[in-house]
C-alpha cells in the first residue's frame, strides 16, 4: 500500500530525486502539487506549486543552498506562481514554455529568465533533463525527462489516482490525446506526476488513460440518445453519471473538451449553445 503524502514531508524517490508536496490538496490537485528536486551537487527543482509561505520553507529545507534552476512544467495557479519567492530567495533561474493565453486559470504573471522549447537539453552536474512538449491540458505544458533514470516528470499532463482536467479555451483534448500518444515512442521507466505517487509501468499507464478517453468519447456520443440537440448541462448527467455530483461542474470543462473534438471531426455541430448529433 502506497503511503500517505504529507505536505512539507522531504521524501527521498532515489539517489537524485526527492519530493515534497504543497499543502493545497482538493479535488482538482489531490493530495496537493508535488515538487522535485534533481541532483546531488547543483540542484534543479520542478514546480514550485502555488504561492504558499510553508511550501516556500520546506523547498528552502529541501534545496539548502544549492538550487540553480527552478523548472516549470506550465502556468497553472497550482504550479508556477512559487517560483517568484523561491527565485527571490534563492538566486536560481526560472525556466519554462512561453506564457499561455490568458483564460482565467493562468499565472500571467509568469516571467522565465530562460524560455525552454522542445528538445532543449539542461545539463548539471550528474544528470540530464531534456523538455517535452505536451500541449493539451495546457498549451504551454512541458514534461521534463530525466535521461540518466528514464524518469518523466509529468506536471499535469499524467496525474496518479485522477484523469486530468481538459479546459477549454487554452484546453484541447485533440491535442491533449495526442501529447499522451506521443508518450508510447519515449524510453521511460516510471512517471512522477504532478499530483499523486510514482507510477510504474508508463507505458501500460498511458494506453489505460487513452482507453479511458475513449469510453468517455462514447458516452458522449450515447447521451444524445436521451436528448438531441442537447446543451452541455443537459449531456453532462449521462456522460458522467459514474463520478459524484460534487465532481460534475469540473467534469463539464472536459465534456466541453470532448464535444469539441468531436465537432473538429464532424461527427456533431454546435449552435446556439446546443450541440447536436446528427441522424
Amino acid at each position: 500500500m502506497e503511503e500517505t503524502i504529507v505536505p512539507g514531508e522531504i521524501i527521498r524517490l532515489d539517489d537524485l530525486v526527492c519530493r515534497v508536496t504543497a499543502p493545497n490538496p482538493g479535488v482538482m490537485t489531490g493530495p496537493g502539487t508535488n515538487t522535485y528536486i534533481v541532483g546531488r551537487e547543483d540542484l534543479a527543482l520542478i514546480d514550485p506549486g502555488p504561492e504558499s509561505a510553508p511550501h516556500l520553507a520546506a523547498m528552502l529545507e529541501a534545496v539548502g543552498g544549492q538550487l540553480k534552476w527552478i523548472f516549470c512544467t506550465h502556468t497553472h495557479l497550482d504550479h508556477s506562481p512559487g517560483a517568484r519567492a523561491l527565485r527571490e530567495a534563492t538566486g536560481a533561474k526560472v525556466l519554462g514554455f512561453a506564457p499561455a493565453p490568458d483564460d482565467g486559470r493562468q499565472d500571467t504573471a509568469f516571467k522565465p529568465d530562460l524560455v525552454l522549447r522542445e528538445g532543449d537539453v539542461i545539463s548539471l552536474h550528474g544528470f540530464r533533463l531534456r523538455a517535452i512538449h505536451t500541449p493539451g491540458h495546457a498549451s504551454n505544458h512541458l514534461c521534463y525527462l530525466l535521461e540518466e533514470q528514464r524518469l518523466l516528470f509529468t506536471g499535469d499532463h499524467v496525474m496518479q489516482g485522477s484523469t486530468v482536467v481538459i479546459s477549454p479555451p487554452d484546453g484541447d483534448m485533440t491535442v491533449y490525446l495526442e501529447s499522451l500518444e506521443r508518450l508510447l515512442s519515449l524510453d521511460l521507466a516510471a512517471l512522477a506526476p504532478g499530483h499523486g505517487h510514482v507510477i510504474g509501468k508508463p507505458h501500460d499507464e498511458v494506453r489505460r488513460l487513452l482507453a479511458h478517453r475513449m469510453k468517455r468519447e462514447q458516452k458522449v456520443v450515447a447521451a444524445f440518445g436521451h436528448k438531441n440537440p442537447a446543451t452541455l448541462d443537459e449531456l453532462l448527467p449521462f456522460v458522467y453519471d459514474d463520478v459524484p455530483q460534487r465532481i460534475h461542474a469540473v467534469a463539464r470543462r472536459s465534456l466541453h473538451a470532448h464535444l469539441i473534438k468531436l465537432a473538429r471531426e464532424g461527427r456533431v455541430s454546435e449552435g446556439n449553445g446546443s450541440w447536436r448529433l446528427p441522424a
